[in-house]
């Protein structure tokens, strides 16, 4: 492709916050994102995504790096590139004591505009707001505050959607709505990047992007990343579920295990030659275990999180 059908294009980027401190972003290796693309950013807290998105929304300036959004560079361009990305913060940063209508007025004319003017852009978020038009917005529920945020950053139809974390704390409902409603957006060709903690959002997503420690691990569609999981994975349960995760992480055949629900899931060393069976017996006869069950299991996208070596670049 050429750089013109990107709207993201990042070769190199790099933000310290402190010195002896290891970076919050250091993306050496860069990453595109299509025109019209979903793209997802997983990783735990502290791996550097929000400072990544302030970083692409000009709000904090990098170390080093060379960006652009919409053919914009960062540094240089940043007063034009605010003009058409659309930020959403993870912690709800309107003004409390104003009103829902206030508050969509107020962020429709800091671009220059009105509501009447994109109104389409927000009219299914907005129908469940406007009874509430009068309401103060620190009086808000969860799930409509959201909504409040999603309607303010799309008043001036930015080209480039940037949502942070958007559903943290929101009921299952509203996170549908949300969810549908990025659907809709992505629709009319905008470009929509979003950071998020539940992988079942991530799988909703064109491709995704695995974040830790300031770094992207592996970058692509959610099945092809689960399609490349190449290890078996076993899914374990015994009537003590506390030292279970303890003593599978002393067979020699377990890589790596870890607490799932109300499992924990151990991934076993290739070329181990190890079964579920050979685990299940191993756990009775060694350790004494009563009440086991281990069953073969297909790895998630959250499986494959838990299993990148971070170490696989020698960094």
């Amino acid at each position: 492709m050429e750089d013109s059908c990107y709207s993201i294009i990042v070769k190199t980027l790099r933000k310290g916050y402190g010195r002896g401190l290891p970076p919050a972003v250091d993306l050496r290796d860069g990453f595109a994102v299509p025109k019209g693309e979903l793209f997802g950013v997983i990783g735990p807290d502290g791996a550097g995504k929000t400072t990544l998105f302030r970083l692409l929304t000009t709000l904090i300036s990098p170390d080093e790096g060379e960006v652009t959004v919409q053919g914009l560079d960062i540094i240089k361009d940043y007063k034009q590139l605010r003009t058409i990305v659309g930020y959403m913060p993870g912690k709800f940063s309107l003004y409390p004591d104003l009103s829902v209508a206030e508050n969509l007025n107020f962020f429709a004319s800091v671009f220059g505009t009105d509501v009447k003017s994109n109104y389409h852009l927000i009219e299914d978020i907005y129908c469940r707001l406007e009874p509430f038009a009068d309401r103060k917005a620190g009086n808000l529920s969860g799930g409509m505050k959201q909504k409040l945020a999603l309607c303010c950053t799309l008043i001036h139809s930015p080209q480039v959607l940037f949502l942070d974390e958007p559903t943290t704390g929101v009921d299952p409902s509203s996170r549908r709505e949300f969810w549908e409603t990025l659907a809709r957006l992505k629709k009319t060709g905008m470009t929509i990047v979003v950071s998020t903690a539940y992988m079942d959002e991530a799988n909703r997503c064109d491709r995704v992007a695995m974040m830790k420690s300031g770094r992207f691990l592996k970058v692509d569609s959610p099945a092809d990343i689960v399609a490349s999981f190449d290890r078996t994975l076993v899914a374990v349960r015994s009537d003590d579920m506390f030292r279970l995760l303890q003593d599978l992480r002393s067979i020699e055949a377990v890589g790596r295990c870890y607490t799932f629900g109300d499992t924990h899931h151990a991934v076993l060393k290739a070329g181990s030659g190890a079964s579920p069976e050979d685990i299940a017996q191993l756990l009775e006869g060694r350790y004494g275990h009563t009440g086991v069950e281990v069953t073969l299991q297909t790895a998630t996208l959250e499986d494959c999180y838990m299993n990148i070596d971070t170490d696989a670049d020698g960094r």
